[in-house]
């Protein structure tokens, strides 16, 4: 099953996505699922990140094909992204004044469905409420240079997310690809993440309480490149669907 969260006729509500067709339940993304009878149509609605997290944590080094000359970690490398960089499917990564080297990161984003603390990688899959497309937007000279990673990883804008979180998707089977003006730039499987998704969950989990809605962005694989103002960035994952952003300037 997909689900959205959405904008209809000046109203933010969750859907489940039948097709090209929204179905609008009450309840909340993690309640009793209450269909109210409303619909809309797809292309009349503007879609907003698909849930709403207490916190994003992303993962870094996860694919042996990103590690270049680096070790592998011996855990998952955890690091923070404020709420507030935040995208909506659809929306504009603006590339910040006085950066010099902002690039992609297409991911897998594990969506947490209930209170997690201190739960095995078997445990975790049950806290697991599904699955949707992101993207850690990353300014590389910052990222090399500052002592945090609060302006390299986390501006405005630096972590698209959907367009829907999808119950039981099959993680262990999927890929990813991304794509810049068309051109693919990012291709992997799931199976080559160093740590799979039950396995971070169940390391963060063990430093912190995850909440309902928290999102974890798994890893970005091969290589990326810098954005330019105009590209458009396609994040895709068969089973999930496309999460398109544009980039413009300051």
């Amino acid at each position: 099953m997909k689900y959205v969260r959405y904008r209809f006729e000046g109203k933010i509500s969750y859907g489940m996505l039948d097709g090209d067709t929204v179905r609008e339940f009450d309840g909340g993304l993690f309640g009793k699922k209450q269909e109210t009878g409303r619909s809309a149509g797809l292309d009349s609605v503007e879609l907003l990140w698909p849930c709403e997290p207490t916190k994003v944590l992303a993962v870094g080094l996860n694919y042996r094909s990103h590690l270049g000359s680096q070790a592998a970690p011996a855990n998952p490398e955890i690091f923070y992204k404020p709420p507030s960089a935040l995208l909506n499917p659809g929306g504009t990564i603006v590339i910040p004044q006085g950066s010099r080297d902002v690039h992609f990161e297409g991911e897998l984003v594990a969506i947490i469905g209930r209170e997690t603390r201190n739960v095995s990688p078997a445990d975790a899959a049950d806290c697991i409420f599904g699955f949707t497309c992101g993207n850690d937007v990353s300014e590389r000279y910052w990222q090399k240079n500052d002592l945090q990673w609060w302006r390299a990883k986390g501006c405005d804008t630096f972590a698209p997310l959907g367009p829907a979180v999808v119950a039981g998707f099959d993680w262990s089977r999927g890929r990813i690809q991304t794509r810049v003006n068309g051109n693919v730039v990012q291709s992997g499987a799931f199976s080559e993440l160093l740590f799979n998704p039950l396995e971070i969950v169940s390391y963060a989990s063990r430093h912190l309480t995850l909440m309902p809605g928290d999102a974890v962005y798994t890893g970005t694989p091969g290589h990326t490149s810098a954005l330019k103002p105009g590209d458009t960035i396609d994040v895709d994952i068969e089973g999930i669907g496309i999460l398109r952003n544009t980039v413009a300037a300051p």
